[in-house]
Formats: C-alpha cells, structure tokens, sequence
C-alpha cells in the first residue's frame, strides 16, 4: 500500500517538474527532449491507472510521433554553423532589404485595397 502510493506520488512530482522545465526551458532542443521524457512519464501513470490501451496511444503517438516531428522540425529551423560563424554582414544588409521590400510590397497591397474600397467595389482587390 504504502509503495502505490511512493510510486504514484513520484509519478505526480516528476510529471509536473517536467512539465515546468518543458514550458520554461529557454533551450529549443532541450524543451523537446523534455517534452518526450514527459510523455513517457504520462503513459507509465496510464499503465499504474490500469489503462494500457491509453498509455499504447500516449506512447506511440505523444512522445514518439509528436517528438520524432518536432526533432525534425527543429532540425529544419536550426541555422547552418557554416554561415553563422562567418562574421559576414552582406547578409544582414540583404536580409535587410528583402524585408523592407517585403513591407513596401503589403503597405501598397493595403493601399489598393484602401481604393479599391473608396470607389465603391467590393472587397477584393484586382491583382
């Protein structure tokens, strides 16, 4: 009796400390890693709560699916330590440029809808 209840106290401590550090965590990486130990820390407490057809979908799909996705998606997003490392602001003057393209390209899109709407059209705007 006393060691169900030893189990599942550890099982609530570790559950909600992990699930803390997940959303706090300041590391993308580590955010998913701990993320993933979570899940499986959830389908042990659907195991001891005498669902295992539950903690078979936690399992597969929570921490392995889920986690399998976001490791790929971080992956994606990480940025190539090649390019980072060279020091080269060509680049920072480019992403520069391409961004106040971008923001002259929307304000002239709302510009034309602003027109469009003022000569009594409906709301679509020609291309």
């Amino acid at each position: 009796m006393y060691f169900d209840f030893f189990i599942d106290s550890c099982l609530v401590i570790g559950i909600l400390t992990l699930a803390c550090l997940c959303l706090t965590t300041k590391n993308l990486f580590t955010a998913i890693v701990l993320f993933v130990s979570l899940g499986l820390l959830i389908t042990i407490a659907w195991v001891r709560l005498g669902a295992p057809d539950l903690a078979i979908a936690e399992a597969a799909i929570g921490a392995g699916l889920t986690g399998a996705l976001l490791l790929a998606t971080w992956r994606q997003l990480s940025v190539d330590p090649v390019n980072s490392d060279s020091g080269n602001e060509v680049g920072s003057e480019v992403d520069s440029e391409v961004d106040s393209e971008a923001d002259s390209e929307a304000s002239n899109d709302i510009n034309d809808i602003a027109m469009h709407n003022e000569s009594g059209g409906n709301n679509v705007p020609n291309p």
